[in-house]
């Protein structure tokens, strides 16, 4: 009956691993509930940080500056700056990341807008409203869907441990088979659900923030004007950049910080 063991630890596994999940996703959500959208709109920056967080936000300011001829970007991978003038904390972290020469490639500006300060204090009040996710949450249940995929694996092991000790006759391994594929079943089934309800709060918006995503996109849909441009690139990235000099430009990347 040493089998009996190993069936306690899996269900130990996949108790602790399910509660945990379970836990987080419910102060997740608890954490959008005391919060309201009543007049709330976005910005391009929130909208971009929403969409595609810090990286996202450097690319609007760059498309931005260049579409007002403030900023040139090379299909070659440069940036040269014509208005050496910030109109906001955002510009100004890119004008300083280009530096006092005028002229940069145009990764390591990304990288470094991308890191600034206006970024970071952007996150900060996204998250204050309950629009964007906060690091510690997205954290919390990621590593607990982590935890639930490794105690499924670790059930499996010990209903393979269990089934291949000797002296056990054909009954015997089918019920050790039965008990083994209830802990099974119950962190397969929360993987699941997590895949459903959870999945949601592993990106930057929370369900608040992507229910005025959506709201911003279809408004964009319906006008033609520049800002809805902008805002096409806010929620698209640079995919949705028409000018092919432009998209060039920002094909030479590095990573993002």
């Amino acid at each position: 009956m040493f089998w009996v063991l190993l069936l306690l630890l899996a269900w130990a596994a996949a108790g602790t691993a399910c509660t945990r999940l379970c836990l987080a996703s419910v102060r997740a959500a608890a954490a959008d509930d005391t919060h309201t959208l009543a007049g709330r709109g976005l910005t391009l920056y929130e909208a971009a940080f929403l969409s595609g967080g810090p990286a996202r936000v450097a690319d609007l300011t760059l498309v931005s500056m260049a579409r007002q001829r403030r900023l040139l970007l090379a299909h070659t991978g440069w940036a040269t700056v014509v208005d050496p003038c910030g109109r906001d904390e955002m510009e100004r972290s890119v004008l300083g990341a280009i530096g006092p020469d005028g002229q940069s490639r145009i990764a390591p500006v990304r990288t470094s807008a991308a890191a600034a300060e206006s970024v970071r204090l952007l996150a900060d009040r996204l998250v204050a409203a309950g629009l964007a996710v906060p690091d510690g949450a997205r954290t919390t249940v990621a590593g607990a869907v982590r935890q639930v995929r490794s105690a499924a694996v670790a059930v499996l092991v010990l209903a393979a441990t269990a089934l291949l000790m000797p002296a056990q006759s054909q009954h015997e391994r089918a019920l050790v088979a039965v008990w083994f594929t209830l802990p099974l079943i119950l962190t397969m089934s929360c993987l699941a659900i997590a895949r459903i309800e959870v999945h949601p709060y592993t990106r930057w918006a929370s369900p608040a923030g992507q229910h005025l995503l959506s709201s911003l996109t279809h408004r964009a849909d319906a006008d033609s004007d520049d800002r809805t441009y902008l805002t096409t690139v806010a929620v698209r990235g640079i995919r949705a950049v028409g000018e092919p000099n432009l998209r060039a430009a920002f094909g030479h990347r590095g990573p993002h910080a």
